[in-house]
């Protein structure tokens, strides 16, 4: 009696489970996406704008710029991107652990997080309101950046407040689609989007620089290298897991005995992600901005402006110590050593070693403060490294730390999910098949 399975092709199990279909999707909304950052806000002179905004593109506006894919420098529907959804996340996650109510509301499940999620919206669209007011507000006192036959000062404002929110709320949801409908985080995605859709410019420019001489061939092999080099260490310590060992005793139900295995809490040595060198850089960047800004070519603010620029020590220095505290403080937040240990208590399982309650804790606490420390000090060299880059050899700003992490860690959680994909829908075709013939020979 021959009970084996045929074999099931690959190719056809990769058909069948709709992997094309979900990489069709979020190629479609990411085409969506940049078609949108080239369509402007009414009333915008795009030319003047663009020089204007090239005097600026090292301060904050460079990074706002970076993570809207161009849309900031050419003002468009989409100029605010994503920002105000992360924002809000982010507001979100500290009030999550400052207020009770919405700390009930996350330990509810499902309905709890949707709750969440509906506030994190409505906290998006009011940050939206804001700021597109603001950078309306910017925009009108940059000479000859609005076309005067578009009507009144304050039509042209309205105009934009609600181009740009609209903008904001559909990248929202575009987001949202994309991480129901395709792979990954939707949001992390249009991110990603940005970034690597002005690399090529930003690749074009270094070779630039060494045609013009500006750049010697050795310098861009080098940085070739680093770059390279620095991809490498990313994905190594981003794959990187401290694993504790979990044990379950058994327990007996009349004569069948369960329980008695054991498992790991894998935590991760980076658990902040990204979170740390974006505030960093965006609080960092913030005076030089103002200083560019400000009419007065010197005084308090042009004074710190200058030792806060990219390439300078006082700014390296702070910079480093950002990036650590902000590792610290975001990881208190999203991982709570006591939390952990009453979860695993509730289950019936413990750390090898350690008694379940106040000691499994202190443990964690401990484990979690070596980890955060590693990864802290990893962000910092990363993100570093190529600030010394773009201020000895003049490495365009695309290229910077914050960037690659981005493009490496979504790049990497992306063909993480095809990978699941793939293998959750070719193991259920097994089981299918298994079960179809075990019962025609039973």
């Amino acid at each position: 009696m021959n009970t084996k399975v045929p074999n099931i092709d690959y190719n056809e199990a990769i058909k069948n489970s709709g992997l094309f279909k979900k990489l069709g999707f979020v190629l479609f909304a990411i085409i969506v996406y940049r078609l949108g950052t080239y369509v402007p806000v009414p009333g915008i002179n795009s030319a003047v704008l663009e020089q204007i905004f090239s005097q600026h593109q090292n301060g904050i506006l460079g990074i706002f710029d970076m993570f809207s894919g161009g849309a900031l420098m050419r003002m468009s529907v989409f100029t605010l991107g994503v920002m105000p959804y992360i924002s809000a996340s982010i507001i979100m996650t500290l009030m999550q652990s400052s207020f009770d109510s919405l700390k009930a509301l996350k330990e509810q499940g499902t309905n709890g997080r949707k709750k969440i999620q509906q506030y994190t919206r409505y906290l998006t669209i009011l940050l939206a309101l804001f700021q597109s007011y603001g950078i309306s507000n910017g925009i009108l006192n940059l000479s000859d950046t609005v076309d005067p036959t578009l009507g009144s000062v304050a039509f042209f404002q309205l105009s934009a407040i609600i181009t740009m929110t609209s903008g904001t709320i559909f990248l929202m949801w575009l987001g949202e689609q994309i991480t129901e409908h395709g792979f990954g985080s939707g949001i992390s995605i249009i991110i990603f989007a940005g970034i690597v859709a002005n690399l090529p410019f930003a690749i074009f420019n270094t070779f630039e620089l060494g045609r013009t001489g500006a750049l010697s061939a050795i310098a861009i092999i080098f940085i070739i290298f680093l770059l390279l080099a620095l991809i490498v260490i990313i994905v190594f310590i981003e794959r990187g897991q401290r694993r504790l060992l979990v044990q379950y005793p058994k327990r007996q139900v009349g004569n069948k005995v369960f329980g008695g295995q054991s498992s790991y809490l894998p935590i991760k040595v980076n658990v902040a992600g990204v979170i740390p060198a974006i505030f960093a850089s965006s609080l960092l960047l913030f005076p030089n901005t103002i200083a560019n800004f400000s009419p007065e070519s010197s005084g308090f603010l042009s004074s710190i402006g200058f030792y806060l620029s990219h390439g300078k020590p006082l700014y390296m220095i702070f910079f480093f110590g950002l990036i650590v505290f902000f590792a610290f403080f975001y990881t208190g937040i999203v991982f709570n050593p006591k939390e952990q240990a009453d979860n695993l208590r509730n289950n019936g399982g413990f750390v090898l070693g350690y008694r379940p309650g106040e000691q499994t804790a202190q443990h964690l606490e401990h484990v979690i403060y070596r980890l955060t420390f590693v990864g802290a000090v990893y962000l910092a060299l990363i993100a570093l490294i190529p600030e010394f880059l773009i201020a000895k050899l003049s490495v365009p700003f695309y290229l910077g730390g914050t960037s690659l992490l981005i493009v490496v860690v979504v790049a990497m959680d992306f063909f993480s999910q095809i990978q699941t994909h793939l293998f959750t829908s070719q193991y259920e075709k097994i089981l299918s098949k298994n079960k179809m013939y075990k019962s025609k020979w039973l």
